[in-house]
């Protein structure tokens, strides 16, 4: 039975491959690549004669048809620039129209950044949250932001070097004082982690303009200690929930968990919501 295998391919340097990544890449009828030309490089580095079609983010779905005509008769492999395919890269519509049609799929382990990024952090590593990019936007950025500033698990995200400095200033506004890694260009020849606070990041990329692609890493939100939950810092809590967009019902059951407060005393709170709390 034809087969869509997913398959990593290196971030960086080309050793970072399977050897049953080669394989599958050698054997399949065809390779579905995000970039014909990146992929080819990695192709010849390795002596594969495979062919390849393009599959990226503007042709994704007008090139589904054809890609099912190859898993006729012959497996496909499917490639993102860097890493693993689905990841913030191509890949999910076409998953799941093989899923629909009953294909046979199979996922490959293999390279990707956010895991290197999170294992060398310092950063908790028992439960995290992946963010993938983020919004552009400085409105949908902070909102975002909003969403996520009591998150108590590691948040992982990629950003583009020439937005690290919004964001961080952006990160600094909404979290204020959180540990933070910034891990740029990993397995390349220019890796780099900065390991810090928000504040210490933002004066050393001021200072060192960054390049390349870049893994961004921020501590979970700590909890003040439960004698610290009076009703003024309830308030505060539940109503920056609220103005992220957060449901009442959701707000005050999360929320409960952490203060230590009844879950319907703190649902109370907001629903008689008729004035911002003191400062």
């Amino acid at each position: 039975m034809p087969t869509l295998y997913i398959v990593p391919t290196p971030i960086g340097n080309l050793e970072d491959i399977t050897l049953r990544a080669l394989r599958v890449l050698r054997e399949c009828a065809l390779i579905a690549a995000e970039d014909t030309r990146t992929t080819r490089v990695l192709l010849q580095h390795y002596q594969i004669s495979t062919p390849a079609t393009s599959y990226h983010e503007h042709n994704k779905l007008t090139k589904l048809d054809a890609i099912f005509a190859a898993l006729e008769s012959g497996d496909v492999a499917l490639v993102s620039d860097a890493g693993t395919p689905g990841i913030s890269d191509p890949g999910y519509e076409l998953i799941q129209e093989a899923i629909r049609r009953g294909v046979r799929i199979e996922a490959l382990p293999g390279a990707t950044a956010l895991i290197p990024a999170l294992v060398a952090s310092g950063l908790p590593t028992d439960s995290f949250v992946y963010a993938g990019f983020l919004p552009r936007k400085p409105r949908a950025l902070r909102d975002f932001l909003a969403a996520l500033a009591q998150e108590t698990r590691t948040i992982v995200c990629y950003e583009s070097p020439n937005r690290l400095l919004e964001t961080l200033e952006a990160l600094e506004a909404v979290f204020g004082a959180r540990p933070l890694c910034v891990a740029r260009e990993i397995s390349k020849l220019h890796e780099e982690f900065f390991r810090g606070d928000i504040s210490a990041a933002r004066a050393h990329y001021r200072a060192n303009p960054p390049r390349g692609e870049i893994v961004l890493l921020i501590g979970g939100y700590t909890p003040p200690p439960a004698a610290a939950w009076d009703e003024i810092a309830v308030r505060k809590a539940l109503y920056a929930r609220l103005d992220a967009g957060e449901p009442l019902s959701s707000a005050a059951k999360a929320l409960a968990q952490v203060c230590g407060w009844p879950r319907r005393a703190v649902y109370e709170l907001g629903a008689g919501r008729d004035h911002p709390p003191e400062k």
